[in-house]
């Protein structure tokens, strides 16, 4: 199994970051923005609008058409899990038309709102002749993009396709690590963006770095036992995709679900603060994340904070006052 041409298909700020680094990896690599104006624009100045200042590197190809891009023997998903399905709909049948039909991976961190489905299960829903995988892990578009060191985790249920793929997409400076528990992989990337919101609202509400500390642990309790509700694997949660993301997600500005938190924090009403700001999948994913644990018997009081202040069902302050008097308990 071999994947010597790669296409990402979204050509934002995520997309030119794995272009990049597919790139320099030694790949014949196409980046297909899904706006004609977009992709003239590009060409003409090698470089996305959504990441100024960064090159593409030279031997990327770029297409107008998301159809071009299945001419890929892997095709990178960088598409908000939101969008994703309208994304996919038109590509099935030039999916079927490929023998064998590339690999799709998804790149998104979310679950579908109206579904409840995690990005990868999406894909399969809409095209379910499909062999699917996932990216995710710490990573910001900029570091990527610019060849600083990156490590992700990549993950197939097969083992030798997660093997090969990481094999193609891996260099010096872009490290994934291959897995096949898929589920755990979106599950950490999903949670995580919610948790970052309350790490931000902690910042813009100026609570000290004690809080911050305690949020981002006691989230991670949180992720955890969704995870393992769901049969996500230990070592994933404890891994790249899981408790890493977590950290660089809750402590960096760069982070569009920390830098709404903060807005939130400092007192911008929910829909001002999405609104203006780029997308955050974090505010999607949240009620749904807490209705799927729910669902599971698994208690996220702080993702279930988060929901409420992005739903108007509470202020900052109430969310804060019932986290703070909830009865004292062991710490599992």
């Amino acid at each position: 199994m071999t994947f010597d041409r790669i296409a990402i298909v979204g050509a934002g700020a995520w997309g030119t970051a794995l272009a990049n680094a597919t790139a320099r990896a030694g790949r014949d690599v196409i980046l297909a923005a899904r706006d004609p104006a977009v992709a003239r624009a590009i060409a003409r100045d090698r470089e996305s609008p959504r990441l100024p200042g960064v090159k593409l590197e030279p031997q990327i190809v770029i297409v107008d058409s998301a159809q071009d891009a299945m001419r890929g023997d892997a095709v990178l998903l960088a598409i908000p899990a939101q969008q994703l399905r309208a994304a996919l709909v038109p590509l099935e049948e030039w999916m079927n038309s490929r023998s064998p039909p590339p690999l799709l991976v998804a790149c998104a961190k979310g679950i579908e709102r109206p579904t409840g489905l995690f990005v990868t299960q999406v894909i399969e829903d809409v095209i379910p002749s499909a062999e699917t995988a996932i990216l995710s892990g710490p990573s910001f578009a900029a570091d990527v993009a610019s060849g600083l060191p990156t490590a992700v985790t990549l993950a197939s249920w097969d083992e030798d396709t997660a093997i090969a793929l990481a094999h193609a997409l891996g260099s010096a400076t872009f490290r994934p690590y291959h897995t096949t528990d898929v589920r755990g992989v979106e599950i950490g990337g999903a949670a995580k963006n919610v948790l970052a919101i309350a790490a931000g609202i902690v910042k813009g509400r100026r609570l000290g770095a004690s809080a911050a500390a305690a949020l981002i642990t006691r989230g991670f309790a949180e992720l955890t036992r969704f995870g393992r509700a769901r049969g996500a694997e230990p070592e994933t949660l404890t891994g790249l995709s899981g408790l890493g993301d977590l950290i660089l997600t809750c402590s960096s500005p760069q982070s569009r679900n920390f830098s709404l938190g903060v807005a939130l924090g400092e007192g911008r009403a929910p829909k001002q603060a999405i609104g203006a700001g780029p997308l955050a999948e974090g505010a999607f994913t949240a009620a749904v994340l807490v209705d799927m644990a729910s669902k599971e018997g698994v208690d996220m009081p702080i993702s279930a904070a988060v929901a409420a202040v992005l739903e108007e069902q509470l202020s900052v302050d109430e969310a804060m006052e019932k986290l703070l008097t909830r009865p004292f308990k062991a710490e599992i």
